[in-house]
């Protein structure tokens, strides 16, 4: 199933929006669909996203970052606003995603483009929306600097306020969101009160009369420099020699944050008959390990990537709570390999 950009017209800003998580390219989103099966986790035309991506030259899933969007950025004619006039490259990963304790509001000021008024993010305890994660490589990220003015009327940060899951069920921890910066982009307070998107048109935002308000209530660090991938999540899912007590969690423990927790991630684990396991994501019985917080993942994966050699792909996986981890999933063939038991220790 496709979405047309004719069918998602982008005016009257912010714009029609697909009710699903889609990729888009040439002209038109296509149907994500979520499958712990896949390497991804995602399936479009009933292939993993990650080969799907790979077949066109385009970067996976953990070679991009979370970009909560809550405007005009989901929306697919805008995307292709994007290439026509800033160049923006490749296929662009949409997915569906609620927030809670966040809200899309009107803003003080109006866009010089074409007059409309656009939306800024701001705190809303209580408050539960439809939003989108953009999955993006830095390159679109640059382009995303230059429509949004960032520095501007735009700051890019991450976000550590409300909660952000896509459609997956995964939880998007401190993504990376434009919030507004100047003036003009802080929430237009009528009576003293914000004005949520979803509570008028564009038609009656024009008329909107009121101030701008302090700030917009948000925890949110601002991002200096462009956003590596490497550094989301802050976190790693250990099954092996990599677990707290076994020969390699010296590798790991100086970079632990606060203490590891057990938990499982959807899959099959394999004895690779070597001395150590072998995690092939899925909807086996599922591998028992161990989440582990850390300071700074871009600093620790580097020396992660080097030990689990050629065999392993780094991944993102989703534990049961929701947790987005990084983990090593084998990617060697499987001959002569056999299921570990569930609930095997590792």
């Amino acid at each position: 199933m496709t979405y047309p950009d004719g069918d998602f017209p982008a005016a009257p800003y912010p714009g029609a929006v697909p009710p699903t998580s889609y990729v888009h390219v040439d002209n038109a989103g296509r149907v994500l669909r979520p499958d712990p099966a896949a390497r991804a986790g995602w399936r479009v035309d009933g292939a993993d996203l990650d080969d799907w991506l790979e077949h066109r030259g385009a970067p996976p899933l953990a070679a991009r970052v979370p970009l909560l969007t809550y405007g005009s950025n989901r929306n697919p004619s805008k995307i292709s606003w994007l290439r026509r006039n800033l160049g923006l490259a490749g296929p662009v990963v949409v997915l569906r995603a609620r927030t809670e304790g966040l809200a899309a509001v009107w803003a003080h000021g109006r866009r010089v483009r074409d007059d409309q008024r656009p939306a800024v993010l701001a705190a809303a305890p209580g408050v539960v929306e439809e939003h989108a994660v953009w999955m993006a490589t830095p390159q679109q990220m640059a382009v995303l600097d230059i429509c949004e003015g960032r520095g501007g009327r735009y700051r890019l940060a991450r976000l550590h306020s409300g909660v952000v899951r896509t459609e997956d069920g995964a939880r998007v921890d401190a993504p990376w969101c434009y919030l507004g910066n100047a003036v003009i982009r802080r929430p237009l307070l009528v009576a003293g009160d914000p004005v949520r998107c979803t509570a008028t048109t564009q038609t009656g935002a024009l008329v909107l009369v009121g101030r701008p308000a302090d700030d917009d209530g948000l925890d949110a660090m601002t991002v200096h420099g462009a956003p590596r991938p490497d550094e989301w999540p802050a976190a790693v899912f250990v099954y092996g020699l990599l677990q707290p007590g076994q020969p390699s969690w010296c590798l790991v423990a100086p970079h632990a944050a606060g203490v590891p927790h057990r938990a499982s991630a959807a899959g099959t684990v394999f004895d690779t008959g070597r001395g150590y396991p072998a995690l092939r994501p899925g909807t086996g019985p599922g591998a028992p390990g161990w989440v582990v917080r850390v300071r700074d993942a871009a600093a620790l994966l580097p020396a992660l990537d080097a030990y689990e050699g050629p065999d392993y792909r780094r991944i993102r996986v989703t534990v049961g709570d929701g947790t987005v981890c990084w983990a090593y999933a084998w990617s060697s063939p499987l001959s002569g390999m056999i299921p570990l038991p569930t609930g095997w220790p590792g």
